[in-house]
């Protein structure tokens, strides 16, 4: 890993995975779950918010459209790389991208993850689960090593720049300088946020994008917290951060999924349905701003990522103090084994 001499043949998109209808719901979470001692109760309220939609989630049709963009940049970009798909929890998952990867031929891919961050949840566990199934694959099973952490790198912060400044847009001129800015992340237990930058990086790209939207009223919070009560997790929550705002007399609050690439279920029911309707009862309108998504910055990052371990160009970018990350993890980075459960983690 990291040696920009090697020869890659091949992208691999890794991601959480996620159900296509109602009968792949259960089974699917139940992947989730597994080895984690998630009360069936918990499953059961989450099945609630997939089958609210049909037990479609979004995940997999915009990974499907974020393979679909990423292929167009690389042809325009004259590299020659097929990008192949694998989850962790629901199909396609990650032993049958290997496996069809080995049938094609493939050697050694770039993995691309669907997380900005480093976190065991995020980057680690993503690791452990690629390493699993070239094992379960065995001879001939392709090599995969992992594009570097990006939650500073210029396209991503451009993307999350102008979904936030589309969304204050949308409010009357008079409420915009006045409007709040929460940027959102996944909360995840402060051990595991111990073992990791995952904190410091996720405060470092909201600081980065309100920066470039030049709006200086903004504050980092979490959601989706599913733990034992008694476990801590990172917080400000968000919806005690509106009971706070809603004390200062705020009207207005515009939401930015910093944490998340896609607007996939724990975007579009915790925040869409759940924050939303918090906020409203406490007076204040929420205006969410869009996921990163397929926007043409983000894209062409993800190309940029994959030239620079080509060895295509010679500045690896970064904005702010934290400079580029590292290529290679080292073997106690991230490193998280849970005392009681571990939740669904961010996809």
């Amino acid at each position: 890993m990291g040696d920009t001499d090697l020869e890659y043949d091949s992208v691999l998109l890794v991601s959480f995975g996620g159900p296509e209808q109602r009968a792949d719901v259960m089974p699917f979470l139940e992947n989730v779950a597994r080895g984690k001692n998630i009360p069936p109760d918990r499953l059961k309220e989450v099945a609630a918010h997939y089958n609210h939609f049909e037990g479609k989630s979004p995940l997999n049709d915009q990974n499907r459209a974020l393979i679909e963009a990423l292929e167009e940049e690389l042809r325009n970009s004259d590299i020659d790389l097929p990008v192949y798909w694998g989850n962790r929890n629901w199909n396609p998952f990650i032993l049958e991208a290997l496996r069809q990867m080995r049938d094609d031929g493939k050697k050694r891919a770039l993995a691309f993850f669907t997380s900005a961050y480093s976190s065991y949840s995020g980057c680690r566990h993503y690791l452990e689960n690629i390493e699993k199934a070239r094992e379960d694959l065995g001879e001939g099973a392709p090599v995969v090593d992992k594009l570097r952490a990006f939650y500073n790198h210029p396209g991503f912060i451009e993307a999350n720049v102008d979904h936030l400044l589309a969304a204050l847009e949308t409010l009357p001129k008079e409420r915009r300088e006045c409007a709040r800015v929460v940027f959102s992340g996944h909360s995840i237990p402060v051990a595991m946020a111990e073992t990791s930058d995952y904190a410091e990086q996720i405060e470092e790209t909201a600081r980065l994008v309100a920066e470039g939207a030049r709006h200086e009223r903004w504050q980092l919070a979490y959601q989706s917290r599913s733990g034992p009560p008694h476990v801590p997790w990172l917080g400000p929550d968000i919806l005690e951060h509106f009971d706070a705002l809603s004390q200062i007399n705020v009207k207005d609050v515009v939401v930015v999924p910093i944490g998340f690439l896609s607007d996939h279920m724990e975007v579009i029911w915790d925040l869409d349905h759940e924050a939303r309707d918090y906020a409203g009862g406490l007076g204040i309108t929420m205006t969410r701003a869009a996921t990163v998504g397929t926007h043409p910055a983000f894209v062409a990052m993800i190309r940029e990522l994959i030239e620079e371990r080509l060895g295509r160009v010679a500045v690896r970018q970064a904005l702010g103090k934290r400079g580029p990350y590292r290529d290679e993890c080292p073997p106690d980075c991230c490193q998280y084994q849970p005392r009681v459960s571990r939740p669904p983690e961010p996809a």
